[in-house]
């Protein structure tokens, strides 16, 4: 405690809002720790996938024979544009009808998600005082990081997700005596005696490829989105360090005005960039578990 109130206010203020609302009420000090729940990127994730799920249903609902209106013109756009991506990735017309949705659901999911980022730093603790629910120091509430994509856990969550169904298919597509061959003999194939002493460096490659897939595509989304909160966090100090009607307080204000401005319009960009890249990845890790080295 005493090393914490020698930090600066800046430090601090920023520290504050990296904390999530868990279980254990602090930060967590190991980059996985089992017995901590983030509640606040369950619950927006949660939310997240919600809306995703009633969206598409509203849609699926209302698709009508005639003319159709912007609505499901919209949607119609968005799943001939992910078609089009699984056609040219996943070989499989059976898998598609699986992928293709999948695919859809996690860009929009992730888009949602990405989102988030854009509501002001601190507007959720102005709510929740407004409101009276708390959000004082020793509340439950206190804590609250409202960007899932920003938490380590949501994007290597999915990411973990996009393996096993590489594995799914890999098993499916090969069988499950093709799919563990493959692990052995690929990508060097040598018959023989050459084959079995090849075996073992074959198999500790595939495993390093595949978490290699699978950590790159959960640390690309987070790693994106958690340096876009941080820079979020350090405009919001250009206008947190008002003190009146001065010179330097209003360069700083007008620089927080602007500055604000100017990330959010690019960062819309990085919203968007990033849920088809993910989306795109998927698509192309299940299909290449249909592929043969």
């Amino acid at each position: 405690m005493a090393a914490a109130s020698n930090i600066s206010p800046q430090s601090e203020y920023i520290q504050h809002h990296l904390v999530h609302m868990n279980s254990v009420g602090e930060k967590q000090s190991a980059i996985a720790d089992f017995g901590v729940v983030n509640f606040d990127s369950l619950f927006w994730s949660i939310l997240m996938g919600l809306i995703v799920v009633f969206f598409l249903w509203r849609a699926a609902k209302s698709v009508t024979a005639g003319v159709p209106g912007r609505f499901q013109t919209s949607v119609e756009m968005l799943v001939d544009m992910v078609e089009e991506q699984a056609k040219s990735i996943v070989p499989n017309e059976t898998s598609r009808r699986f992928v293709s949705p999948l695919a859809l659901t996690v860009f929009l999911w992730i888009i949602l998600m990405n989102v988030l980022d854009l509501v002001p730093v601190d507007f959720l603790a102005w709510v929740f005082k407004m409101t009276g629910l708390g959000a004082e120091h020793g509340d439950f509430l206190y804590y609250h990081r409202i960007l899932p994509t920003a938490d380590l856990n949501v994007p290597m969550g999915m990411s973990l997700g996009v393996l096993l169904l590489m594995f799914y298919y890999g098993i499916k597509i090969k069988h499950p005596g093709g799919f563990v061959k493959e692990l052995f003999t690929a990508p060097f194939h040598a018959p023989g005696i050459a084959g079995l002493f090849l075996a073992p460096f074959n198999f500790l490659l595939n495993c390093i490829e595949y978490a290699a897939k699978s950590v790159s595509l959960g640390m690309r989304l987070f790693g994106n989105m958690f340096a876009g909160e941080l820079i979020f966090m350090l405009i919001a100090l250009l206008g947190g360090a008002w003190t009146g009607f001065n010179g330097a307080s209003l360069g700083l204000g007008i620089g927080h005005v602007l500055a604000g401005s100017m990330w959010a319009i690019f960062h819309i960009l990085i919203v968007l960039l990033q849920a088809f890249i993910f989306m795109m990845l998927t698509l192309v890790y299940v299909g290449q578990a249909h592929e043969g080295h």
